[in-house]
């Protein structure tokens, strides 16, 4: 029985549809017999008689000049339809166009459900517009505030004119911690992976190259050499220095006062050290 509706309504669909054309082919047809005996009784009236023959052409000449003007005027107003969907454009292209600025944002948020797309819709508010999303763990419980338990990393184009106290403030209260802002740049939308692979590769061949090669992973300015015992200055913020030994001799002392590292930043830079360690020593 309960198959019963869906036979019924497959054989209502094509019926009804054949029925209805019916109908309209007879309602067709019935006003072409009216038209074709309106016509008749006109011109039988009319005809017999000394003005109708004039008065049928006038008639006939009326209906062409109306038909010509009323398909004229419907060239027309899809023209004229369209002119205001051009200027409705405009607006959109200017936006398009306005000058925008690549900023990196960095903050700690609690994983849960829905998070991410509150984030989205914070910067969705503010005009801006996501490049880049990176999603890392934070670590321990020394660098992560009680309840965050990711660390997530964007890489947006914002308007120029949004300044960056609003931006924190609408991030915070989607729900970040911590959130630090810093200018990007093109580079900045390399893939990290891909990324560490290439400068593997380049250190590989020349181990020397290393500070270099570091600096461009970890996206700092200030790399230099150490010695391994050598102290770091007090007073910098926590996980804005990191030192990575090289060999017994040399170390490498990284600082980014504007952007903590990461346990991600730090393993990442431990294995590049490693690739230029393991270069140097197969080569000698």
């Amino acid at each position: 029985m309960s198959d019963a509706p869906e036979v019924m309504h497959s054989r209502s669909g094509p019926g009804g549809r054949h029925a209805h054309s019916w109908r309209r082919e007879i309602a067709e047809l019935a006003a072409l017999f009216l038209a074709v005996g309106l016509a008749h009784l006109l011109a039988t009236l009319l005809g017999h008689q000394e003005p109708g023959p004039v008065v049928l052409v006038g008639l006939g000449m009326a209906l062409i000049v109306g038909a010509a003007v009323h398909k004229r005027l419907g060239r027309r107003k899809p023209l004229s339809s369209r002119r205001p969907a051009r200027r409705a454009a405009l607006p959109v292209d200017g936006c398009a166009e306005a000058p925008m600025a690549l900023w990196r944002i960095r903050m700690r948020v609690v994983e849960r459900p829905g998070r991410l797309a509150t984030v989205a819709g914070a910067f969705g508010r503010l005009g801006c517009n996501i490049l880049a999303l990176h999603i890392a763990p934070t670590g321990g419980s020394a660098i992560t505030p009680a309840g965050c338990d990711a660390l997530d990393e964007f890489v947006i184009e914002a308007p120029r004119e949004l300044a960056r106290d609003v931006l924190v403030k609408a991030l915070t209260e989607a729900g970040g911690h911590d959130v630090v802002i810093v200018p990007a740049q093109v580079k900045d939308l390399t893939d990290p992976g891909v990324q560490a692979f290439l400068l593997a590769q380049r250190v590989g061949a020349d181990p020397g190259r290393l500070p270099e090669a570091m600096a461009e992973l970890l996206r700092v300015s200030q790399v230099e050499w150490r010695r391994p015992g050598d102290t770091v200055e007090e007073g910098a913020e926590l996980n804005t220095t990191m030192v990575i030994s090289v060999n017994p001799d040399r170390a490498l002392l990284i600082r980014r006062p504007e952007l903590p590292f990461t346990p991600t930043e730090a393993a990442r830079a431990a294995a590049l050290t490693a690739a230029a360690r393991h270069a140097r020593y197969s080569s000698s």
